[in-house]
C-alpha cells in the first residue's frame, strides 16, 4: 500500500476510535451463563431461577456482552415458577432466538474455556443437585479464572465453585471472600428441598476456608473478590451482572431500575435512616415501586429476628409498606413486633383498629386477649 494511502487508513481508523463510546472500544467479550439442568416440568424436581437468568442477560446483552448459554447435560432446560408478566421475564421471553438457545443449550462438557471472558452461575435449587459433582463444570471454571477469565454466581449458583480447584491443587473458593444462599434464608425458604441437598451452601463454603460474608436476610448483597463475584440471592442479580460488566472493562449503560430494585433501594435507605424520605419516594412513584416485595420482606425478616434490632427493623420495614398494602396479617405481624418490643401500647394501637377494618380476621381479637391476659 502506497505511503499516502496507509496514512489515509490510519487517520480514519484512529478517528473512528476515537468517536466510539468506552464500552464499543472495550475488546468484545462473551459470557457463558450456566443454569441448572435439574427442572422438571411437573415440579418433580427443581429447576432453575429465571429471574436470575434473564436480568443478567439482559444487563449483559445491554452492555455489549454476547451470551451463550449451557447445561451440564446440553438439551432443553426448565425454570422454577416465575411471574412472565414482570418486564425483564417479558422481555426475554420475546425474544425468539434467546428461546431458542434455552431449548438448545450447549453441553458443557464440549466447550472449551478459551472461547469466554466470565462464566456466571444462575442459581435455583436445582443448581444444588447437578452442579456441585459436574466434573466437566468444575473443570471449565477452573480454567476461565486461571486464563483471567470471570466466575461468578448467585443465589444457589455459588455450589458449583464448592470443588472446583485450580492447577496447583487448592480450592478456588479457600481463602476467597464470597457470598451465597444463606443458611438463615434456607430455614425459611428451602424447606421443601433441603433435606436432600449434599450440604447447605454456607456451610460447604465455610467447611472450605472461604471468607463467608452476608447482609440482612433476603437483600441485595454482592461481594467481589478480584475475578471471583457472587451474589447472596435473587434480589442481588442486577448488582452482580452489573459488577461483571465492570469486570469486563466497561461502564454499565445507565438503564431504569426494575420495581423491585427500587423495593429493595427504599428499604435500604430506610435502614440507613432516611425513613422519611423513603416513605415519600413510595407515595410519589407507587407504581413504580414492588411495595408488596417491602411487606414480605419485613414479614419474613420478623421470623428470622432474635435481637432486639432486628425485631425493629423488620417492624419499620413492613411499616414503609403497611398503607399499599390491604393484609390483615402483615398488620397483626407489626403489632406482634411491638409486642416482642416489650411496647405493648403500641401493639394495641396497631392491633384495635384491624377489629374494625377485617371484622372477620379472628386473629386480631385473640392477639388483644393476649396483650390482656400478659398483664
Amino acid at each position: 500500500m502506497p505511503v499516502l494511502a496507509r496514512i489515509v487508513v490510519s487517520a480514519i481508523f484512529l478517528f473512528l476510535a476515537a468517536s466510539l463510546t468506552p464500552n464499543a472500544r472495550a475488546a468484545a467479550a462473551t459470557v457463558l451463563v450456566v443454569v441448572s439442568g435439574e427442572g422438571r416440568e411437573d415440579g418433580s424436581r427443581p429447576g432453575y431461577e429465571f429471574d436470575e437468568l434473564s436480568q443478567a442477560w439482559l444487563i449483559f446483552q445491554d452492555n455489549g456482552l454476547t451470551v451463550e448459554v449451557a447445561s451440564p447435560r446440553g438439551g432443553p432446560v426448565i425454570a422454577d415458577r416465575h411471574d412472565p408478566e414482570a418486564p425483564y421475564n417479558a422481555r426475554l421471553l420475546a425474544d425468539a432466538d434467546a428461546m431458542r438457545r434455552l431449548q438448545a443449550t450447549r453441553a458443557i462438557g464440549e466447550l472449551d474455556a478459551a472461547d469466554y471472558d466470565a462464566v456466571y452461575v444462575v442459581g435455583g435449587k436445582g443448581a444444588m443437585f447437578d452442579l456441585p459433582g459436574d466434573a466437566a463444570l468444575q473443570a471449565l471454571l477452573a480454567s476461565v479464572y486461571e486464563r483471567g477469565g470471570i466466575v461468578a454466581a448467585v443465589c444457589h449458583g455459588p455450589a458449583a465453585l464448592a470443588e472446583v480447584r485450580l492447577r496447583d491443587g487448592a480450592l478456588l473458593v479457600a481463602g476467597r471472600s464470597l457470598t451465597g444462599f444463606t443458611n438463615e434464608e434456607e430455614a425459611l425458604f428451602g424447606k421443601r428441598w433441603t433435606k436432600e441437598f449434599p450440604w447447605l451452601l454456607e456451610d460447604a463454603m465455610r467447611a472450605r476456608g472461604a471468607h463467608w460474608q452476608e447482609v440482612p436476610l433476603m437483600m441485595p448483597g454482592v461481594v467481589v473478590d478480584g475475578r471471583l463475584i457472587t451474589g447472596q440471592n435473587p434480589y442481588s442479580t442486577p448488582a452482580l451482572a452489573e459488577a461483571v460488566v465492570r469486570a469486563t472493562g466497561r461502564t454499565p449503560v445507565a438503564r431504569v431500575p426494575w420495581r423491585e430494585e427500587r423495593a429493595m433501594a427504599a428499604v435500604q435507605r430506610l435502614l440507613a435512616g432516611e425513613g422519611a424520605a423513603a416513605a415519600g419516594e413510595i407515595a410519589q412513584s407507587r407504581d413504580d415501586i414492588h411495595v408488596e416485595l417491602i411487606g414480605m420482606l419485613g414479614y419474613y425478616q420478623l421470623q428470622a429476628a432474635e435481637a432486639p434490632r432486628e425485631v425493629s427493623d423488620a417492624v419499620a420495614v413492613m411499616a414503609l409498606a403497611a398503607p399499599y398494602m390491604d393484609e390483615p396479617r402483615l398488620h397483626l405481624a407489626i403489632a406482634e413486633g411491638w409486642l416482642r418490643l416489650g411496647d405493648r401500647a403500641q401493639a394495641r394501637a396497631v392491633a384495635q383498629p384491624m377489629l374494625a377494618r377485617w371484622p372477620d380476621f379472628a386473629e386480631a381479637g385473640q392477639f388483644l386477649q393476649r396483650i390482656d391476659s400478659a398483664r
